[in-house]
């Protein structure tokens, strides 16, 4: 074999792996970009160490064990990453103000496509989607770095505990024993679940299409209808966050009245439905990027709607376009 269709060969077999690679450092990390900036990271690693892999582990293994250590040292500085309603209480309507924090204070929405292979079995995949949740993912945070490699690699990835403990070089008892304070910890954060999205049952496409013609016709009745008696709306970078349609539409109504005759096009994040939000063009036709919007159902409802306003860092990596045209549908 020459060595041009040996790199090749190699190249592709370390391809081959980034997207479940990502959705790993992902959870780890909490940021879409940190994420693949760690597999790339672990992929530079594994190709120039590729003549030192002598084959004792799986090559999957061996990736994840370089993945572990780039997330682990990453993770030293001791930033965590949180959703606005993980920092502060939810605020009033009435004092109501847009106070942004910086951006590597936030949990970041990441598109479906770069953090979920695609697999046969629907039990597997049910539990990729429930474990990339905003929700699941803001409450890894709340992990020790060591810990929180554990509880994905067990309950997500469903190593051994014989596996897990040769990856991170320690023994099974000790990766049971962080698995049962992992466990501990993420029940008190966790919070409520949502409604499996994978596919959309009937009832949950109707709703979300009565959410579209509801935000895109500014009708906030039909969207009260729509909206979990304890609904909360989110808005990254700002630190605001509400809680009840009252307190929802109100602010539509008033600090986010320039959000009238928007539209809404459908896209996917962290195993949930989610919207590209586009704003009337303020300087001419058409409509302009606003935000990622990121769709929480349960029982029926709409019980989150969280909106990332970063719309340069996120509109390009879910490959949405950077305008619409006036007479987009």
């Amino acid at each position: 074999m020459s060595d041009l269709t040996a790199t090749t060969d190699i190249d592709s077999r370390l391809e081959g792996h980034r997207v479940e690679l990502t959705g790993y450092c992902y959870r780890m990390l909490g940021s879409a970009f940190e994420a693949e900036d760690a597999v790339q990271d672990t992929l530079v690693r594994a190709w120039r160490s590729f003549d030192k892999f002598e084959g004792r582990s799986s090559l999957r293994s061996w990736l994840y064990r370089i993945a572990t250590n780039v997330c682990l040292d990453m993770l030293n500085a001791g930033n965590k990453r949180a959703r606005p309603v993980d920092l502060t209480g939810p605020t009033p309507l009435a004092q109501a103000a847009l106070n942004p924090l910086p951006e590597n204070t936030w949990l970041e929405p990441m598109p479906d496509g770069r953090i979920l292979p695609t697999v046969a079995d629907p039990a597997e995949a049910a539990v990729a989607r429930e474990s990339v949740r905003l929700a699941f993912v803001a409450a890894l945070q709340h992990l020790p770095p060591k810990q929180r490699a554990v509880l994905i690699l067990r309950e997500v990835l469903a190593w051994k505990a014989s596996e897990v403990a040769e990856l991170l070089g320690t023994s099974v008892a000790s990766v049971n024993s962080a698995l049962q304070r992992a466990r501990a910890t993420l029940a008190e954060h966790e919070g409520k679940p949502v409604d499996a999205a994978n596919p959309l049952d009937e009832e949950q496409r109707k709703l979300l299409e009565r959410y579209v013609a509801a935000f895109e016709g500014y009708d906030m009745a039909a969207l009260t209808a729509l909206l979990h008696e304890d609904a909360v709306m989110t808005m990254p970078p700002f630190d605001l966050w509400l809680q009840g349609h009252d307190d929802i539409t109100g602010f539509m109504l008033s600090i986010g009245a320039g959000c009238a005759g928007s539209r809404l096009v459908a896209t996917s994040a962290n195993g949930t439905p989610a919207f590209a939000h586009y704003k009337p063009n303020p300087d001419g036709p058409g409509f302009v990027p606003w935000a990622v919007q990121v769709i929480d159902i349960s029982e029926g409802a709409i019980t989150g709607m969280h909106c990332f306003l970063d719309t340069p860092r996120w509109f390009p990596l879910f490959g949405l376009p950077d305008h619409l045209d006036a007479d987009a549908a």
